[in-house]
């Protein structure tokens, strides 16, 4: 798919955008998890600590004992992970859970008033991370005591792990799903436009042809309305260029015959070199005329709708009656090998310039024979014109079909009659291509679409 395409910006638009909220969704899943499980720690944590403040008492020499500890049983089991802790000026008591060790008091100014608990993360006796919840009572005899009970953090952060990755996993599905929606969607999305292409695409092969603007969704109307008027004022622009040309070329062709008369008289009178020289000038510029008449063929023939077939065989027949009567055709034999049945697109009128001109040509380099043939499958139509003459190379060839390229440069013409038949030819969706012929001169095939 091409970087540049529509279609692939909004695919990787759509994909990278679910892909980033679904990761923003991630973290912030995983975090709400996490603290979903401290809160429920510390719930346990005060739950826990209920049985151990009812258990407090103070002697009269202010030290501490507890008579009811907290039932978890692994308050009684050495580095267990749960463990609580009574601090007073007058001593500490601490779960077995503790054995020789002690819960950190360093920070414990902030752990509130003797109505509310305070909790932080704190390094452990035996594990990295501990949740510490604390909290500050005044008892009988004014003693202040600090409460602790903590808990340790790795069963929390493993199932926050086992929760982040399944999630993960369950986030990359959804991606996929709502990647596939996106790309269901554009191509949705972008259904009309391929409806536009098309209407586009006859619209080049009919300049005549305009986009029906109701067809299309309103979001594309000004596009369609648009092109609409582009293309109008470009069949406007080219018929005007047409009929420039074509009136310029007809315009010409009086100043041409009072110049040939000109050069009549003045051959008539003696001068040869001055006529010689006027008559190639004028030959050159009714060989232009004629080429700008047959671009005006050409142009027209692009722009009609549906082509008329033309019968190739009467067509042909026409062309060879005439030019037998030329002075290369009088020597010459012709053979005409085309069904009777055989249609080619265009116009009479056209297909007669482009035989005229190929038959005309081959009928100056041809011995003894010029043979016109045609054929149909199930793919194309086929015109050949072939002789027996010399031929040409594979390179000759090629250069044959440029504009005003001439091979053989001592006989008439202006090398426009080869260019000419490929333009006509080329304006009705065909091809014309030069090879050997089996007759040993030149072939040159003509071949239209049936399609």
């Amino acid at each position: 798919m091409n970087i540049r395409s529509l279609r692939l910006r909004l695919l990787v638009g759509a994909a990278v955008a679910i892909l980033l909220s679904l990761a923003v969704a991630w973290s912030m899943m995983t975090v709400l998890f996490q603290r979903h499980l401290e809160r429920r720690e510390i719930q346990e944590l005060d739950r826990q600590a209920v049985p151990l403040i009812a258990g407090l008492q103070v002697d009269a020499k202010g030290r501490l004992s507890v008579t009811a500890q907290p039932p978890d049983p692994r308050f009684t089991r050495p580095s267990s992970g749960l463990y609580w802790q009574i601090s007073s000026q007058h001593g500490r008591l601490r779960s077995r859970s503790l054995w020789d060790q002690e819960l950190p008091t360093a920070h414990a100014k902030g752990a509130g008033d003797e109505h509310s608990w305070h909790h932080r993360t704190v390094a452990g006796p035996f594990e990295p991370d501990l949740l510490l919840l604390e909290r500050r009572l005044k008892i009988a005899g004014g003693h202040d005591v600090l409460i602790q009970l903590a808990e340790d953090q790795a069963p929390v952060r493993t199932a926050s792990a086992e929760f982040g990755y399944e999630l993960f996993l369950f986030l990359t599905a959804l991606w996929l799903v709502l990647s596939g929606a996106a790309a269901l969607q554009v191509q949705l999305g972008l259904k009309p436009l391929a409806h536009l292409r098309d209407a586009l695409r006859a619209l080049r092969l009919n300049p005549s042809e305009r986009l029906a603007v109701i067809e299309h969704p309103p979001e594309v109307e000004p596009l369609t309305r648009a092109i609409n008027q582009l293309a109008e004022t470009r069949e406007q622009d080219l018929a005007r260029a047409r009929r420039r040309s074509a009136d310029l070329a007809h315009g010409l062709k009086t100043p041409l015959s009072v110049l040939a008369a000109e050069s009549r008289q003045l051959r008539a009178r003696g001068d040869r070199q001055v006529a010689d020289g006027l008559d190639r000038a004028i030959a050159a510029a009714a060989a232009a005329i004629e080429a700008e008449l047959a671009r005006s063929k050409a142009a027209a023939a692009r722009q009609s709708i549906t082509p008329e077939l033309v019968p190739a065989r009467v067509v042909a027949e026409r062309v060879v009656a005439v030019i037998e009567h030329t002075d290369a055709g009088a020597k010459l034999a012709f053979d005409i090998e085309i069904a009777p049945d055989l249609t080619v697109p265009g116009s009479p009128e056209e297909l007669s310039e482009v035989l005229g001109a190929l038959t005309e040509n081959a009928a100056r380099f041809a011995r003894r024979l010029v043979r016109i043939c045609g054929d149909r499958d199930d793919k194309s139509v086929r015109l050949m014109v072939e002789d027996d003459g010399p031929g040409l190379s594979d390179w000759d060839a090629e250069l044959a079909l440029v504009r005003g390229r001439r091979l053989d440069e001592s006989g008439p013409g202006h090398g426009l009659g080869l260019s000419i038949a490929r333009d006509l030819v080329e304006a009705r969706g065909g091809a014309i291509s030069l090879s050997r012929s089996a007759l040993g001169g030149l072939q040159v095939e003509m071949a239209w679409p049936l399609a």
